[in-house]
């Protein structure tokens, strides 16, 4: 059914995480599919505007902590190790989910939703516009 899943998550947000890794556990399971973590780092415009001032620096803390987060979930799912993967991108995380989407072609994305309100039609503003823009399949979970 699945051959490959993409999984954006927010490593902040660990309680709506834990809601999606069983989903992802249990299709990946179901169609012995590869699963691909992708978590964005913000880029604020400070951030930008200090390049000079050692972005270089920040971006690296930055992206070996999050490594090190998603080698850590990696290590708590019940799936072979060698079907999980993750990738990281700064910038938009809508844009970026949308570009890993176009670039991996998966079957499937499974993402969480959350601070939902009527101007994203009840579901988190990237998951909207993720399930708006998506060329494939996706779940949204809550």
């Amino acid at each position: 059914m699945y051959n490959k899943i993409l999984v954006p998550i927010d490593v902040l947000e660990d309680e709506l995480t834990q809601k999606v890794i069983p989903h992802v556990e249990c299709l990946a399971k179901l169609s012995n599919a590869e699963v691909v973590f992708f978590h964005t780092l913000p880029v604020a415009s400070a951030i930008v505007n200090a390049y000079s001032f050692g972005f270089d620096e920040f971006k690296d803390k930055a992206t070996v902590q999050t490594e090190q987060w998603l080698h850590k979930l990696m290590a708590s799912i019940n799936l072979p190790q060698e079907k999980l993967s993750f990738s990281i991108a700064f910038g938009n995380p809508r844009d970026e989910i949308l570009h890993i989407a176009e670039e991996l072609k998966p079957d499937l994305i499974i993402i969480g939703s959350r601070r939902p309100n009527i101007t994203t039609h009840l579901l988190g503003s990237n998951a909207a516009g993720v399930v708006r823009s998506a060329q494939t399949s996706v779940l949204v979970v809550r």
